[in-house]
């Protein structure tokens, strides 16, 4: 093996790309200032809900975000610790956001799933799980506000694993709970770590380290809360289950971590704990197989398009997962869905809204590339002849629907390219009647909020005003069936015949009778309710 060669690999695998997945207001955006805050990226967390002092998270850089205190879109930053370059996918919350989120976890090699301490396994943490298991990459799982009240640490223990169907390990175990939380053991350094919050969690907290039979924490915890904790790390020991990490790589088990975003407690002992046992970059699959990313060649897939991140310059970035070996700036590769050679001559990469333009990188990093509109979620780019494509991205069936007018149609042109850039940023599902005209569109939407941000984005970034008018569809069916012919298929009353925005055909119901029925009427027919960009067809 050649130095450089070696060096490449070197790199490699010291890539550490990661995805945050959370319920709203679990503390995902609490937690990854917190990292950054432990890798020198930032030297003073802010607060979400410090309103006060503006003082708004790095990771929610758009300005509706920072008006609503929710994440809308995906965040992208790097950082170095201990040796390890880090890539934090900071995703959604809001479920109504959650498309971007899915897309978001194909780049990402493991997950960290954030559940409240109080509210446990929610709704939107069954929907992202349901993802990361689709895809078998490891997920490490954060209880977060241990320094607030909550649920018993078992019955957290037995609803992961009963809800979301996976083996729990706890790597720490809370000493105390609520307002009187004092830190965590450390089961596999067998201390504990007892911690003084301060400054609200705006600065890295010291931590203290003893055996868990050291006589000061039984006179700091006193008689009943010392014979608790060893009563606790005794049954842990004698009825849980086994540590296996080949369990948890392959997505069957998860380490679990208890502490405290916001105070820092657990926060760097989760970060030490998850570099050493979370993956390198993982292969990738293609059309021709699996794809190494210790390969000598360069590939990479897009799976984020972010138009107007910096409204000074209305510029857009398209988000690239390096899949296999070094990235070079000015280097030229084949944009094979394109069937074209392009030169990437503008990459950077990110700590939120900062920037910056990057020399090289490799496979595990994410970074952006100027997009002057030849880019698509899904486009594969490589090195590599004879060329291929990786496995294409899903697209999920909007639930909302919406005619969209423009209000002054002198602005038609600023509207028309809002909506594509934003249907390009898989933002919006655009859909058009065979007859339509271009001053109204049909949108689709997989949750309601995501049409306020349209409206929002469309007046702000595009200059352009619309009125939104409900349309009461709420399921989608995209045509499989070879030689559609609208005109011969037979439909319910309230039943719509659309193309979408690659001119597929598709047919949109108010009720699941209407699917049923349309189905029995035309037995040929063959519907789907997932589509793919960048299929492999």
């Amino acid at each position: 093996m050649g130095l450089v060669e070696y060096d490449i690999k070197k790199e490699i695998r010291r890539r550490r790309t990661f995805a945050i997945i959370s319920h709203p207001d679990a503390g995902k955006t609490t937690l990854t200032e917190k990292l950054l805050l432990y890798g020198g990226a930032i030297r003073l967390a802010g607060s979400v809900k410090s309103r006060k002092a503006q003082r708004y998270a790095v990771s929610d850089w758009m300005e509706i975000e920072k008006q609503r205190g929710i994440s809308v879109t995906s965040s992208v930053m790097q950082f170095e610790y201990g040796g390890y370059c880090i890539n934090i996918l900071d995703t959604p919350g809001h479920q109504d956001f959650s498309e971007d989120t899915y897309r978001t976890l194909m780049a990402a090699d493991s997950a960290v799933m954030i559940i409240d301490h109080a509210k446990g396994v929610e709704e939107q943490t069954k929907k992202l799980f349901k993802v990361c298991r689709m895809r078998g990459i490891p997920i490490f799982t954060f209880i977060n506000k241990l320094d607030r009240e909550g649920r018993d640490p078992f019955e957290l223990m037995e609803e992961i694993e009963t809800v979301l169907g996976i083996q729990s390990y706890p790597m720490n175990w809370p000493v105390r709970l609520g307002g009187s939380f004092l830190g965590i053991y450390d089961r596999k350094m067998m201390h504990m770590e007892l911690f003084s919050g301060g400054n609200h969690g705006q600065s890295i907290v010291p931590s203290m380290k003893k055996s868990v039979e050291d006589p000061i924490f039984r006179d700091l915890l006193g008689e009943e809360a010392h014979s608790k904790l060893i009563e606790d790390i005794n049954l842990l020991d004698m009825a849980g289950d086994e540590f296996d990490m080949n369990k948890v790589l392959k997505g069957e088990m998860t380490p679990i971590f208890f502490g405290s975003a916001m105070t820092n407690f657990g926060v760097e002992n989760f970060l030490q704990e998850f570099l050493k046992m979370s993956t390198p970059p993982l292969p990738r699959k293609a059309d021709i197989g699996e794809i190494d990313p210790e390969n000598d060649f360069f590939s990479g897939f897009i799976f984020k398009i972010q138009a107007n991140m910096n409204p000074t310059h209305r510029d857009r970035i398209a988000f690239m997962r390096i899949c296999s070996g070094k990235f070079t700036k000015g280097m030229s590769v084949n944009h094979v869905q394109a069937g074209k050679q392009i030169r990437l001559t503008q990459p950077q990469q990110f700590l939120a809204q900062d920037r910056e333009i990057v020399e090289e990188a490799y496979a595990g990093d994410i970074i952006g590339l100027f997009d002057p509109g030849i880019f698509k979620i899904g486009d594969t780019l490589c090195e590599k002849n004879p060329q291929f494509k990786f496995e294409g991205i899903p697209i999920f069936a909007p639930e909302h629907f919406a005619r969209v007018y423009i209000k002054n149609s002198l602005k038609r042109k600023q509207f028309i390219k809002g909506i594509e850039q934003l249907s390009e940023e898989g933002a919006i599902q655009v859909f058009h009647e065979k007859d339509s005209i271009a001053q109204d569109m049909i949108v689709g939407v997989v949750g309601i909020l995501q049409l306020e941000v349209l409206e929002y984005r469309l007046k702000n970034e595009y200059g352009t005003e619309i009125n939104i008018e409900h349309l009461p569809y709420k399921y989608i069916r995209w045509v499989a069936s070879e030689n559609f012919n609208p005109e011969k298929v037979r439909l319910t009353l309230d039943t719509k015949v659309l193309w979408d925005d690659r001119n597929n055909p598709v047919l949109v119901f108010q009720n699941e009778w209407s699917i049923r029925t349309v189905e029995e009427r035309n037995k040929e027919l063959i519907l789907t309710d997932i589509s793919s960009i960048s299929s492999w067809s």
